[in-house]
């Protein structure tokens, strides 16, 4: 009769004992705004740039050039770019440095109005880069600091549990004759 009692008691400790082992949860990180606001702008401005330098201002070929397509992986980006999605904001950092590298290529060997589109390129990638960074870097300094938190109190349950397990055997069990 006494057995109903009893499983609430453990369940009690056990609850106890997993509350214990988990760490506490980590304050939430503050989201910048303005660095997620100013990369969404660069990589919308970004785009535009990409279309209407290939489709029209100074396309390689006249009546564009199918360098136009070059937007589309920008295109796939924005959607998470302005849901401010961590990820998104990671993988679209290094693809940003493509159009950065293009930029700079176009503004240094191309003349006049193109060599103009990509110095402003260059600068929309440095943009979208910097406030890409600027979002993603407290989070991942949580991350880290939250990480570390883990592995020292991991370290600190296992410093507290006994050293040897099996020295809480009965040494009855030690002897095989007995």
């Amino acid at each position: 009769m006494n057995e109903p009692h009893a499983q609430p008691a453990a369940a009690s400790n056990a609850h106890t004992a997993m509350q214990a082992s988990t760490p506490p949860t980590a304050a939430p990180v503050p989201r910048n705004r303005a660095a997620a606001l100013g990369a969404t702008t660069a990589l919308v401005a970004l785009i535009v740039v990409s279309v209407v330098w290939e489709w029209w201002l100074a396309p390689l070929r006249p009546g564009g050039s199918a360098l136009v397509l070059k937007a589309v992986p920008l295109l796939l980006a924005l959607p998470g770019v302005w849901r401010q999605r961590l990820y998104t904001l990671q993988w679209a950092s290094m693809l940003i440095l493509l159009f950065f590298a293009e930029g700079i290529v176009r503004g240094w060997s191309e003349r006049g109005l193109s060599a103009r589109l990509g110095w402003l390129e260059a600068a929309l990638s440095v943009v979208f880069f910097v406030c890409a960074l600027a979002y993603v870097a407290p989070f991942k300094r949580a991350a880290k600091r939250a990480a570390k938190q883990a592995a020292k109190q991991a370290a600190t349950q296992a410093a507290t549990q006994p050293a040897n397990q099996a020295g809480s055997e009965p040494a009855d069990h030690a002897n095989p004759s007995g």
